[in-house]
């Protein structure tokens, strides 16, 4: 047999054998996952997550890894994703090479506002806000600064869009994260009574309300 010919049959050979390799292969993963369900990804720690320290973009590049592994193996609660874990912490520490579950991590706390006094004839009222990230820019809590809060409405089926401001210059005790992806933020502000009255009602009524900061 010529060079020529035994090379040839030398790439047919191997050509055969990647197509037999190959539908091994499949059918072993096939037979995987109808016995243990299809491959899903899974958000798993590369080194050890502290407990309450928030984990970062650029340290979930580098900290969390997906694998896909069958679904009879993934623990409920198990993330897929690594940025569902950005700005959260560990309640305990998380060993490295151990699935990453939402149950164990936590938003942390907002800092203690920096003047906690309310005022005279002044009370607390929570409500969920949009477009919190406005209140964070420069740096610095929010908490203790003036915000002017604006309650709007959308427009549609024969109504107009509208937008009111429903309390000026009250002071934001606290700012609340989102407790899972898709939540809205939570803020408490000092108001009067009425004040209060107004943005419950709005609440009550869908409407979307912001906090514009002042100088």
């Amino acid at each position: 047999m010529s060079r020529r010919a035994r090379a040839l049959a030398f790439l047919v050979a191997a050509l055969i054998c990647a197509v037999l390799a190959a539908t091994v292969a499949g059918r072993y993963r096939s037979r995987l996952e109808a016995r243990y369900g299809p491959l899903r990804p899974v958000v798993v720690a590369t080194s050890e997550l502290r407990a309450g320290e928030p984990i970062a973009s650029r340290h979930a590049e580098s900290a969390l890894a997906v694998r896909r592994v069958p679904a009879s193996f993934v623990p409920p609660g198990a993330l897929s994703r690594p940025a569902d874990a950005v700005g959260r912490a560990p309640e305990a520490t998380i060993p490295g090479g151990s699935y990453v579950l939402g149950a164990q991590l936590v938003f942390p706390h907002p800092k203690a506002p920096s003047a906690p006094g309310l005022g005279a004839g002044l009370r607390p009222v929570q409500v969920p806000i949009a477009g919190a990230e406005a209140l964070t820019v420069g740096g610095g809590a929010p908490e203790g600064r003036r915000v002017d809060v604006v309650v709007s409405r959308q427009g549609g089926l024969g109504r107009s869009a509208s937008a009111r401001i429903a309390a000026a210059g009250v002071k934001l005790l606290a700012l609340a994260a989102p407790l899972a992806p898709g939540e809205p933020w939570n803020a408490t502000l000092a108001v009067s009574e009425q004040q209060a009255l107004s943005l419950i009602a709005a609440q009550s009524a869908g409407r979307e309300i912001r906090l514009l900061p002042r100088a």
